[in-house]
């Protein structure tokens, strides 16, 4: 404990550290946004009941996950380190990685997208409750691997200091555990925004896909076209809610006349 404390203290008299932390808690924050919208998809598809216990626990691993992940960074860096080569392109086990994540995000976007337009005869039973427990937190946790590695390894190109990405770690989490229910409220509450969200996993699952083939792709733009896109959505919510508030009182003044 005392060698953690010795590392820390020097951190806190240090601008270079405190920049390089609030760096790092809006860059985990950010990319946690695509974490907590594959979360949030998935266990709206579960019982009532289930749905706020499965997404803590997918939180409560990617927290794990990230932390014990910080643990290796020795090991982490070197995930990228080519391990083959395909026409003179060399493939990593983080590229391997991305592409997995990125096959995995379009798959399970496709499927949910099939799901919500032909909405398939719902099961009841115990059994089958506890299955789709068990495979939406299976499902979680596969993401939170993916985001995960790319997190850190991402969080390792901008600082060496392991007790600043772990702050920032924490930092990021408590956000999305604030952030989960809400959001999860919020999408189950309006069916086009599902479709968009949707739209978007399959924007970041072809991102990852690129990623790994080499092509980098600037974050910057992703979250940019997906905040305009919300940004239009919520302007059509916004429009729904007044046509029917319009709606509502013009019924009410046919029933007083």
């Amino acid at each position: 404990m005392s060698g953690i404390l010795d590392s820390i203290t020097p951190l806190l008299s240090d601008p270079a550290a405190w920049a390089a932390l609030a760096t790092l808690v809006v860059m985990e924050v950010v990319l946690g946004i695509d974490n907590l919208i594959f979360i949030s998809i998935l266990t709206n598809k579960l019982p009532p009941e289930h749905q706020t216990k499965a997404r803590r626990i997918g939180i409560g691993l990617a927290l794990i996950l990230r932390l014990g992940l910080l643990g290796t960074i020795a090991f982490i860096v070197q995930l990228t380190n080519p391990i083959f080569e395909v026409f003179g392109k060399g493939f990593s086990w983080r590229d391997l990685i991305l592409i997995a994540g990125g096959l995995f995000l379009l798959w399970k976007a496709t499927q949910e997208i099939h799901h919500t337009l032909d909405p398939a005869e719902e099961k009841t039973g115990s059994e089958t409750l506890q299955l789709s427990f068990a495979a939406a937190i299976g499902q979680i946790l596969v993401l939170d691997l993916v985001f995960s590695i790319d997190s850190i390894i991402t969080a390792v190109g901008m600082t060496d200091h392991v007790p600043i990405m772990v702050v920032a770690v924490l930092a990021a989490v408590t956000v999305m555990l604030l952030a989960a229910d809400p959001l999860s409220r919020f999408i189950a509450a309006n069916p086009t925004v599902v479709m968009l969200a949707l739209g978007f996993l399959i924007m970041i699952g072809m991102t990852l896909i690129a990623e790994g083939f080499g092509a980098h792709v600037p974050k910057g733009y992703i979250y940019t076209a997906m905040a305009f896109s919300a940004g239009v959505e919520g302007l059509n919510l916004l429009a729904r809610r007044r046509r029917r508030a319009k709606e509502r009182a013009a019924g009410a003044a046919r029933a007083r006349g």
